[in-house]
């Protein structure tokens, strides 16, 4: 396969590649012209159709996949394709895991480890619940291809049980180390935390934010599961209920951050430690695996830890 983080300059490229983006333009001199983003699991690029009434030129929309027929050029220090061939491939000509970003860990053995973990909740109006959806194949599908973000940190395929398995396998340790945890609960709430976002980002090639997503937000889905799947298990405490309901609401720690509530339970904030650290850790290792091992420069600041950081050195 003719990676595109591998093209150079006058490569010929015949390939199939997922079509991120196309829009139609027109030069100075008033000739139309397509520009298409392509994209595989190692980057995009940008491909420009100048004739697109030229034979062999088919129309295609963003999300297909399509087989791309050109030669690479160099415009401002980027790569394009310049292509003379394009039409949509088919089922079976293409490998989806081929062209999106998928979680560097077995999704299989990650949602093992996070059914034990559900498993060890002793508490029965818990564990039951928590077993209404993790042991529902229909639910184990859409959670284990979900993306737990749209850009900032586990925006892959798997994020969602990635960061749902740290930062509940954090809350283990962090309740054998402080008795005043309830663990039942902040279990079952690390499990639960993020949800809402089964149905906060549309799934993978697109992984963006549906309706619902952009009107409600994962902790309001999220909350409205869990309050559903709470009213189908008869005798549930309804203090109980409402304090896993808080950790679900106040995960996000304070209410610039979008939580409707701030943590008022000590299981409330030690889940909002565990998520906040999970998430910036993963960013981080985001953002460094861009840079050579042997880079210890300072880089650009990064807006979402509102710092610039730069790696460290290795010593004897």
């Amino acid at each position: 396969m003719q990676t595109i983080a591998n093209l150079k300059e006058r490569d010929r490229v015949q390939e199939v590649y997922l079509v991120k983006n196309v829009v139609h333009a027109r030069q100075k001199s008033g000739s139309e012209y397509i520009s298409v983003v392509l994209a595989d699991k190692t980057g995009t690029v940008d491909g420009k159709i100048w004739d697109p009434d030229s034979p062999g030129i088919e129309d295609v929309e963003p999300y297909d996949y399509a087989h791309v027929v050109g030669e690479v050029t160099v415009f401002q220090g980027q790569n394009q394709i310049k292509i003379t061939r394009i039409y949509r491939a088919v089922e079976g000509e293409y490998v989806p895991e081929d062209y999106l970003p998928v979680s560097p860990y077995d999704l299989e053995e990650m949602y093992t480890r996070l059914l034990a973990l559900s498993h060890s909740v002793k508490q029965a109006h818990l564990r039951q619940l928590l077993d209404v959806f993790f042991e529902n194949a229909s639910f184990k599908k859409m959670f284990s291809q979900a993306s737990a973000a749209k850009s900032l940190h586990h925006a892959f395929v798997g994020g969602l049980l990635q960061h749902t398995l740290a930062v509940t396998e954090l809350c283990d340790v962090l309740a054998e180390r402080y008795p005043v945890l309830n663990r039942d609960l902040l279990i079952t709430a690390a499990l639960f935390h993020d949800v809402g976002k089964v149905k906060e980002l549309s799934r993978f090639p697109m992984n963006d934010y549906t309706d619902d997503g952009q009107l409600l937000g994962h902790i309001a889905m999220g909350y409205e599961m869990i309050s559903s799947g709470i009213r189908g298990i008869e005798g549930f405490p309804p203090a109980l209920a409402s304090e896993l309901k808080h950790c679900i609401l106040a995960h996000h720690g304070e209410l610039i951050y979008g939580s409707p509530k701030t943590p008022a339970l000590a299981e409330a904030v030690a889940l909002h430690m565990a998520d906040n650290m999970d998430a910036k850790m993963q960013h981080l290792t985001e953002a460094f695996e861009t840079i050579e091992p042997t880079d210890h420069s300072w880089q650009k600041k990064d807006f979402m830890l509102d710092g610039s950081f730069r790696r460290t050195g290795y010593y004897e």
